[in-house]
């Protein structure tokens, strides 16, 4: 049975609820995607700085790429980040090798992250734009259960999903389709070895292990802050096979962790190519940039996933006499964690597009508000 209908905001809420705001402490600016851990939950602001925050919560840690972490003991309103560094010109130049701390990652990845099966109640949030214009957004409350959070190949390449990854839908907060702010379809519904594979560490690990070891390959890491175990380390990699990467991690010298990992693809100087649409459509399609960024956090002695999340920006479809330039996004926050050897029943079927699948319905406690931009496009008619 497929499902079409909407679920729009409970709007009470959005404007009742209590709410924290991050912010940049030099200049007020929001900080987006701002990790904050309470007892036995993870949340995160979204693109204006907020999160749903209640008065009572207290004793909570704050975090954020380039920024230091804060604790806070009881609420306020608004918490101001220290950045690690004001001008990346200035840091004392510490040359690190990233690809021994890659490899040894990799080596070691079953023994530093949580390797059983466990379930992860999550919110799982995708939009998509089209030269600037929001056209695509859903956000869902889901189930997810790994089988030892980490991507297995063989069943990738397989499709055997399910030995993998496993999902359930909870509760569709927002879904809307705005097909006339559009006219492509570059792609099925239907996920792929490559998309599966994207939810894992391990596996982009794996690929840059792969860009590292190519003959032509340059590559060079430095590191940009330390405090205590944790150091901060920037990366460029040029491929041999001409692909451009950068960006940086976070790294627990004393459990030998990644704990955070960002990743720019630089793509746009690819050629462009000839595609055909799922209509049947030939158009002219050139690659934009990606990012890729997962976040770990430490609980009950394990590390386990906080967040990842895909950005895309600049892929172009040219068809007749238009160009259309492609932006999206693709996040999935784990707000808990439970050890289980359950798998899910029922699940979503990966073989077809997952807004394709029925919902369980489950109410849960909100952990998500909508940025400016996606609430405006909700509520237009």
């Amino acid at each position: 049975m497929k499902f079409f209908y909407f679920l729009f905001i409970f709007f009470f809420y959005a404007v009742s609820a209590q709410k924290v705001r991050i912010v940049d402490a030099e200049n007020g600016n929001p900080v987006s995607n701002a990790r904050i851990i309470l007892r036995d939950q993870i949340i995160y602001s979204n693109e204006d700085g907020f999160a749903p925050l209640g008065q009572d919560a207290g004793d909570f840690e704050v975090s954020a790429s380039g920024f230091q972490t804060e604790k806070v003991p009881v609420f306020i309103a608004e918490i101001k980040l220290k950045p690690i560094y004001k001008n990346i010109d200035e840091i004392k130049i510490i040359n690190v090798d990233i690809r021994k701390i890659f490899d040894d990652v990799s080596k070691n990845y079953d023994k530093r992250y949580y390797n059983g099966p466990s379930l992860y109640d999550v919110v799982y949030k995708e939009k998509n734009l089209d030269n600037d214009k929001l056209f695509f957004l859903v956000i869902a409350e889901a189930k997810l259960w790994s089988k030892n959070n980490r991507y297995n190949f063989k069943d990738g390449i397989r499709k055997n999903y399910d030995d993998i990854l496993q999902m359930q839908l909870n509760n569709v907060k927002y879904f809307k389709n705005d097909k006339s702010g559009t006219v492509l379809s570059g792609r099925t519904d239907e996920f792929s070895h490559e998309q599966l594979g994207n939810f894992f560490l391990n596996y982009e690990l794996y690929r840059m292990q792969q860009h590292l070891k190519m003959k032509e390959c340059k590559y060079s890491g430095r590191l940009l802050f330390e405090e205590g175990d944790e150091q901060v380390i920037a990366f460029k990699v040029q491929s041999g096979n001409g692909a451009q990467m950068e960006g940086e991690f976070k790294y627990n010298k004393a459990d030998k962790v990644i704990t955070y990992f960002e990743n720019h693809y630089f793509q746009s100087d690819y050629p462009t190519m000839k595609k055909t649409g799922t209509d049947g459509r030939e158009f002219m399609y050139k690659l934009g940039d990606a990012t890729l960024i997962f976040d770990f956090y430490k609980k009950d002695g394990v590390y386990v996933p906080a967040l990842t999340r895909l950005e895309g920006d600049k892929f172009t479809f040219f068809y007749k006499d238009e160009a259309h330039v492609r932006k999206f996004s693709r996040e999935i926050i784990y707000n808990t964690f439970n050890k289980t050897d359950k798998g899910l029943d029922p699940k979503v079927n990966f073989k077809v597009g997952i807004w394709e699948n029925v919902p369980v319905k489950e109410e849960k406690t909100e952990t998500t508000l909508l940025s400016a931009e996606e609430q405006a496009f909700v509520n237009q008619k």
